[in-house]
């Protein structure tokens, strides 16, 4: 087949981890036959001292021109001022928004050979293979926000249609799945929250009546993501909510560093991005995980472009090479080599071949 893909490297070790998840996809395109056309694009930081814009006309032109888009990561400290008028972050909402990718799907699976990675006793993890499906367009991040010197205001903000269309897709994985669906939100205070309740109760009930809906209140999410996480199957919740959530979840995998995520709409082309987010303090120092970027390419090969057999060539290659001892400084024991992030990724690209 062939293929646009537009990729934008950002700042800290997005770059880094973007050449990455680039050298996996064009081993998988020779692989297998496939012809793939790569735009490079400016986001962020790298942005705003080129252009002074963090989302730059022709990058928004060459995503939504693309087949897909690879996304490294944005921020740092060099743009950290909350009160500058034009942050990196701004890119990547930007992007979001442009795209029309409500719906940020991020997996989290234990893989044993790493278990003494994580921090959680090995016990509780056992059989972790979960996802959550975190909406990505509304809530409290793009509400109004208003602040003078004695206040601030954010508005959380959620319309049904909103709340129907990321359950929608929260519910057709659990149909794939175990059909367990986990809907999470803060019903006993927040109004937003009842809405959301009431809404998910109502789309199962009418439209995936075969699916078994559980609410549960975001803190105790939280604590049963630690104490007993093999219990989730699939998991839907609000933006704010699922970004949190993620970033407690990543640690049963043992690092930040190996979560991926693909950001969905209502089209095939969506945004492909580890969760790790930019670490300056290790950008440029070759050490970055790259795991979380390349399994952002295997999700890009199964819902952007269809090809569930290269992207499932590209998840068995991670753990082959997982359970073959290669190591990144964040996945690594005292006893135990740390791989830098080219020698990790050449590791995985040999389980390809």
């Amino acid at each position: 087949m062939k293929a646009v893909i537009a990729v934008l490297g950002g700042d800290g070790i997005g770059p880094e981890v973007a050449a990455s998840g680039l050298q996996v996809l064009r081993h998988v395109a020779a692989k297998y036959g496939h012809e793939l056309q790569i735009r490079e694009q400016l986001i962020g930081g790298a942005a705003i001292d080129a252009t002074g814009d963090p989302l730059p006309p022709d990058t928004i032109a060459s995503c939504l021109d693309s087949d897909a888009v690879v996304l490294g990561a944005v921020g740092g400290p060099k743009w950290s001022d909350p009160n500058a008028a034009v942050r990196p972050e701004q890119g990547l909402l930007g992007l979001r928004a442009r795209m029309e990718v409500f719906a940020n799907l991020r997996p989290v699976r234990f893989l044993p050979a790493l278990a003494n990675a994580s921090p959680i006793k090995a016990d509780r993890l056992q059989g972790v293979d979960l996802i959550v499906v975190r909406e990505l367009t509304g809530g409290i991040y793009f509400g109004d926000k208003r602040r003078d010197e004695q206040s601030a205001t954010d508005v959380c903000r959620y319309e049904v249609r909103e709340i129907e269309r990321i359950v929608r897709v929260a519910a057709r994985l659990a149909d794939q799945r175990t059909g367990k669906l986990c809907s999470v939100d803060k019903a006993n205070v927040l109004e937003t929250s009842r809405l959301w309740r009431d809404v998910a109760s109502r789309v199962i009930a009418d439209e995936f009546p075969a699916i078994t809906l559980e609410h549960i209140l975001v803190d105790a999410a939280a604590m049963h993501l630690i104490n007993r996480p093999a219990a989730f199957d699939v998991i839907v919740t609000e933006n704010m909510f699922g970004d949190i959530l993620t970033d407690e979840a990543s640690m049963l995998t043992g690092s930040m560093g190996m979560l991926p995520s693909a950001s969905l709409g209502e089209s095939e082309r969506g945004l492909y991005e580890p969760i790790h987010g930019s670490a300056p303090d290790i950008a440029g120092r070759g050490s970055a995980n790259p795991c979380g970027m390349i399994a952002s390419i295997a999700l890009l090969l199964r819902h952007s472009l269809r090809l569930e057999e290269e992207a499932g060539a590209v998840e068995s290659a991670i753990g082959a090479a997982i359970d073959g001892g290669a190591r990144t400084a964040d996945i690594a024991g005292a006893d135990e080599r740390a791989l830098s992030t080219g020698q990790m990724t050449d590791a995985i690209i040999q389980r390809l071949q």
